[in-house]
């Protein structure tokens, strides 16, 4: 369906044609007009099916045509996501397709100046976008004022969910008008995020466009089996291969992704990492020069998998494999995005077995294997350095070991010879 077959607004739909775009994708098609009918709606589908478009446009389109009818400003629209990555990039989006309108934005977010969010929320912004964590502690803190609030949008609900995030959820939506639209957008649909939407929305129109359980059609995948000594050696053997241009690593925590970072670099291949210990401006100078094309493998947390809308990633490489197999659907859907085909590749070694098992039930396919021409699986693991080796305990001593075959307690002796009372001898009477 063409974007102008939908009932957006004219400024709406120009800024859309400056942006390259003519044709919404399915999930847009569908969830755009009861949105614009101020249904309240849970919108399922994977990850690069175009969803942030899909609820700012009917947003933007009906906030920009009653601004003018305010006698005063004030925030109408509060839009929730997981990540500071997401946040940004739905900030981007919203100044992109808001860029012929007078709407207003203030992002919150951790890791950033508390004091120039509060400034921001205090100028009567049309539109917050935020973090659960930072909203939290700014509405207990007094600096949110939401009485004019109309729409609430719950972005990646189930990621937030995988954060811990719902208690703060549940407690911010507590404290929102309740004469207001409601989204939640989502790529699985577990039972607890279905309870946060019974609670948050009224009578939803629900949208799912895809499997819920499956990875985009768009993405190839692969399992590479490899010892995990050889994974590191396995991925700067891949990468000779031109064709991965632009790779996001996906690894299981933050040292990992430093040091895998680190070697890569060390090989002369251009890699940065990317996880929750990095400031705000690493992290968006990291995603800006990825985009960019000056860094060639971002080596990711899964704090990364999603929020991620980059185009043109070539390859996803679960180096690690993913503990959830929800965490697989979102990690590799940061490629094959917006209809272009992408390739997921997965190092699993005989640990990961019970993992694999539980992700191709879920998914309802065999992942096939591949093994990379002219690698080397055979070499051994390097022996461990005898300093690192871990020390093995003494065993505990038991009572009856202080004494010797002739029922001596040694200790006795030890006691005499050290001129120590032995407070064990009895004194005769």
């Amino acid at each position: 369906m063409l974007f102008h077959a939908l009932d957006l607004r004219k400024r709406i739909l120009d800024a859309v044609d400056d942006a390259g775009y003519s044709e919404a994708t399915p999930i847009q098609a569908k969830t755009i007009p009861p949105i614009l009918e101020g249904k309240d709606l849970i919108g399922l589908a994977q990850t690069g099916t175009g969803k942030t478009a899909a609820f700012t446009l009917p947003l933007l389109s009906e906030l920009s045509e009653k601004t003018h009818e305010l006698a005063t400003r004030g925030t109408r629209v509060l839009i929730i996501a997981p990540t500071r990555e997401l946040v940004a990039q739905i900030n981007q989006s919203i100044r992109t397709y808001g860029k012929y309108t007078n709407l207003r934005t203030a992002m919150v977010i951790g890791g950033a100046s508390e004091r120039h969010q509060i400034e921001k929320l205090q100028s009567d912004v049309d539109i917050v976008i935020a973090t659960p964590g930072r909203l939290m502690a700014l509405m207990e803190a007094g600096h949110c004022r939401f009485g004019k609030l109309t729409h609430l949008i719950l972005d990646e609900a189930d990621r937030m969910l995988d954060m811990g995030f719902m208690p703060d959820i549940e407690a911010i939506t507590a404290n929102l008008p309740k004469r207001r639209q409601s989204l939640l957008f989502s790529a699985t649909l577990p039972p607890q995020v279905e309870r946060l939407a019974r609670k948050t929305l009224k009578d939803p129109v629900t949208i799912e466009v895809g499997s819920r359980s499956n990875p985009a059609e768009t993405v190839e995948q692969f399992l590479y089996p490899v010892e995990q000594h050889l994974k590191a050696d396995l991925l700067k053997h891949l990468l000779e291969d031109h064709q991965f241009f632009s790779v996001i690593a996906f690894v299981r925590t933050r040292e990992a992704a430093d040091d895998l970072s680190k070697e890569l670099n060390g090989s002369g291949i251009s890699a940065e990492a990317i996880h929750s210990d990095r400031s705000q401006n690493h992290r968006t100078r990291t995603l800006r020069d990825f985009k960019a094309s000056k860094i060639r493998v971002l080596v990711a947390t899964d704090i990364a998998a999603r929020g991620l809308d980059i185009p043109d990633v070539t390859h996803v490489i679960n180096f690690d494999f993913p503990l959830q197999s929800d965490d697989y659907i979102h990690r590799i859907g940061r490629t094959g995005r917006a209809g272009n085909e992408g390739c997921a590749l997965s190092f699993v070694c005989s640990a990961d077995d019970e993992r694999l098992k539980k992700l191709e039930r879920h998914i309802g396919k065999t992942l096939a294997k591949r093994f990379a021409e002219g690698f080397n699986y055979k070499v051994a693991a390097p022996e461990q350095p005898r300093s690192s080796r871990p020390q093995q305990r003494k065993p505990k001593r038991h009572s009856s070991d202080r004494f010797d075959k002739s029922g001596r307690n040694p200790a006795h002796k030890s006691a005499k010879k050290s001129g120590k009372p032995d407070y064990r001898k009895r004194k005769k009477r």
